[in-house]
């Protein structure tokens, strides 16, 4: 949805509906066929114990026909989404998008998590997608400014997933996932926390310097995303300087107020521009 908002010129009921029902289904899709593929290694973890495939409330072939129907229906709604611009003739842009995100997530992150935390970076791409499709469903173009949005929320899921894994560093170890680079909690992955929030804000920033159309940030939001920035490049200092739990938790939560709030900026600032 933020990414529609940056993007669009003239608003689009129906294109901005048929965007978030289909981003829903296709993102529902893609949990399901996961949690289909590790019903057996849920049950190992408190976090996902009581989901209804380890509880046998659904059967593999229940869940299975439920996820593909979700998936189809979500990427037939994002089909019609700018469909003259259509892939190979099959698919529009948010369409093929959507199909790529589900494809990577189950085929290639969910059987990399118990290999190596290599998965994580894999995982990070359909994790990005989000923001790049709402983007493309306004433009129906990937442009610079689309791979800008796609970068940030890319880079943002590092230091996020990092301090989740952090936090359930037993439950996953428990389960057979390794998802914590270096394996073990420590100044390591909390060094990669700090790289990739700066890579992050400067990207995040980067907009401000630009003499194009599309997203062309203000000074007064470039200063608001700069300190908001520093704020949570500080909660990933304070991990590296004092790799503990508490303080993995802090960057958890900072992690998930950080991506809406500049989303926000962003928008408003758009608008306002």
């Amino acid at each position: 949805m933020s990414g529609y908002l940056i993007g669009i010129d003239d608003f689009s009921t129906s294109d901005f509906l048929l965007l978030i029902f289909g981003g829903f289904l296709v993102t529902g899709s893609a949990n399901g066929f996961n949690q289909i593929l590790e019903r057996n290694f849920d049950k190992l973890m408190e976090r996902t114990a009581e989901r209804p495939l380890p509880l046998g409330k659904l059967s593999v072939t229940q869940a299975f026909i439920f996820s593909f129907i979700t998936g189809a229906l979500g990427l037939y709604l994002l089909n019609f989404i700018h469909p003259q611009g259509s892939f190979f003739g099959l698919f529009s842009k948010s369409s093929f998008f959507g199909l790529l995100s589900i494809l990577l997530y189950v085929l290639a992150y969910t059987p990399m998590k118990r290999i190596s935390t290599f998965s994580v970076f894999v995982g990070a791409i359909p994790g990005a997608i989000p923001f790049l499709l709402g983007w493309v469903a306004a433009t129906d173009n990937f442009e610079l400014v689309g791979g800008t949005l796609f970068a940030i929320q890319f880079l943002w899921q590092f230091p996020h997933f990092i301090a989740i894994a952090w936090v359930l560093d037993v439950e996953y170890k428990n389960a057979g996932f390794k998802m914590l680079f270096g394996g073990q909690k420590g100044t390591y992955p909390a060094f990669l926390a700090i790289i990739t929030s700066i890579a992050m804000v400067v990207l995040s920033v980067v907009p401000y310097f630009w003499n194009t159309t599309g997203l062309v940030l203000t000074t007064y939001s470039f200063v608001a995303i700069l300190a908001l920035g520093w704020w949570f490049i500080n909660k990933t200092v304070q991990l590296y300087q004092n790799p503990r739990d508490e303080q993995a938790k802090k960057l958890m939560i900072a992690s998930i107020i950080y991506l809406p709030v500049t989303q926000i900026i962003y928008i408003v600032d758009r608008f306002l521009h």
